[in-house]
């Protein structure tokens, strides 16, 4: 099978990353085409661009430095906060492709809210809290993570209205 491969680091969970060294060999691997990074450092993101060209394309997986990352020469993001709010997020992309970078920085600041209320609580509960004002009620987080209280939805739901 040809499916291709995403690397995904995540040191904030994993506990460790992996080196440029490690990223480059990997991309040398016929399947393994993409890196979602969670590093939220863009200067890494542009280390590994330069180190492994269109052999490896990259995506910010943090929602709070898509238009950074696309800016640099990323390819989007895969984050939480685009389940939510996916109107904003294609737009967003779409003005970082248009290469409309007033527009994708000032939707980009209007979007920061949405960050702010994710990195105050637990990103499974938002995104389940966040689906579940927008209709979609998709149950609980999977234990050990817990469902947010009432005043952290509150927190999401004011923030999701002021994007709408």
């Amino acid at each position: 099978m040809d499916i291709p491969v995403v690397i995904y680091t995540n040191p904030q969970f994993q506990r460790s990353d992996l080196t440029l060294d490690v990223i480059a060999r990997l991309a040398e691997h016929p399947r393994i085409g993409y890196i979602k990074d969670a590093s939220t450092n863009t200067g890494r993101l542009l280390s590994i661009m330069n180190r492994c060209g269109d052999a490896l394309r990259v995506f910010s997986a943090s929602a709070h430095i898509p238009a950074a990352v696309m800016l640099i020469g990323g390819r989007g993001w895969m984050a939480g906060p685009a389940c939510i709010i996916p109107r904003q997020s294609v737009a967003l992309y779409e003005f970082c492709k248009a290469g409309r970078w007033d527009e994708a920085m000032a939707l980009q600041r209007r979007l920061w809210r949405i960050n702010e209320a994710f990195a105050r609580f637990n990103l499974a509960a938002c995104i389940k809290a966040g689906l579940s004002i927008r209709g979609y009620d998709v149950g609980d987080p999977v234990p050990p993570q817990a469902p947010l209280t009432a005043e952290a939805r509150k927190v999401v739901e004011m923030a999701l209205r002021e994007l709408t």
